[in-house]
């Protein structure tokens, strides 16, 4: 089933606090143990959004990709644009955590800087044509 996952910058050395200016929301299919699904996804994967709000930077929209193979083995990512690569933000063992509320997660940016975010929210996503919505 479709969510609607929202992370915010976790505890940091720059952010004793944490940050609720920096982070992402994410429409993103969730297993009944709150893994990723792949499967699903591939399935809807039109639905499978991300906005990035970066403080003063504005925000970014992207989609949510996975990749399979490759030396660390399979990886979710965010795309921002599809044509152009170089400009994708890894998730770092993604596949492996659970998304529910309190959880830690890491994203690297396009530069390869970790940043841990801890998932404030988690609902259930409504998507146009979806037999969910039934």
């Amino acid at each position: 089933m479709l969510h609607r996952i929202t992370l915010h910058l976790a505890r940091s050395k720059q952010f004793p606090e944490g940050s609720s200016r920096y982070g992402y929301e994410i429409t993103a299919p969730l297993d009944k143990q709150g893994h990723l699904n792949q499967k699903e996804w591939s399935d809807k994967r039109a639905y499978c959004r991300v906005r990035r709000f970066w403080a003063e930077e504005g925000e970014r929209q992207g989609v949510l990709v996975h990749r399979s193979g490759g030396a660390g083995g399979a990886t979710w990512m965010i795309d921002y644009y599809q044509d152009r690569p170089g400009d994708e933000e890894a998730g770092y063992h993604l596949h492996q955590h659970r998304i529910a509320e309190g959880e830690y997660v890491t994203i690297k940016d396009e530069g390869g800087k970790p940043y841990t975010f801890q998932v404030v929210s988690v609902q259930p996503a409504e998507t146009a044509g979806s037999e969910e919505q039934r």
